[in-house]
């Protein structure tokens, strides 16, 4: 594998359309419902990007954006979200998102950025060793 990208949203259907429009078959896929789930995936992989639902049962995509970034800095967080005036694009970048997309997402900008941010991930990690 290719490194990580982990969906974290609390609809069953869009995970699995974001994995569907995301498999490649080098990348490894990893699905979560939950803050908990998420932080499992982090804690016991190095995924590389993270998709992440704003709106989730507990804690929030803000607060669990907060966490992943002081646990893993170097991955690329992506908010989404359907929620467009629940939380503000300024509040995702002091959270520490890289980006922010509304659904429905369109693939190819999607696919474009998790391209992006592999390419980004693969020069910083050059330049770390």
């Amino acid at each position: 594998m290719k490194g990580a990208i982990l969906i974290v949203d609390d609809e069953r259907p869009m995970r699995e359309m974001m994995r569907d429009l995301l498999e490649d078959g080098e990348r490894e896929i990893l699905l979560a419902e939950g803050s908990e789930e998420a932080l499992r995936h982090v804690n016991e992989r190095d995924v590389t990007v993270v998709i992440l639902d704003l709106k989730l049962f507990g804690m929030n995509g803000i607060d669990l954006c907060r966490e992943i970034r002081r646990l893993r800095p170097l991955t690329i967080l992506y908010a989404m979200t359907g929620w467009t005036g629940l939380f503000e694009v300024e509040e995702c970048r002091e959270a520490g998102f890289d980006d922010y997309f509304t659904k429905p997402v369109n693939p190819g900008l999607l696919l474009k950025a998790v391209d992006e941010a592999f390419e980004k991930r693969r020069r910083w990690r050059r330049d770390l060793y």
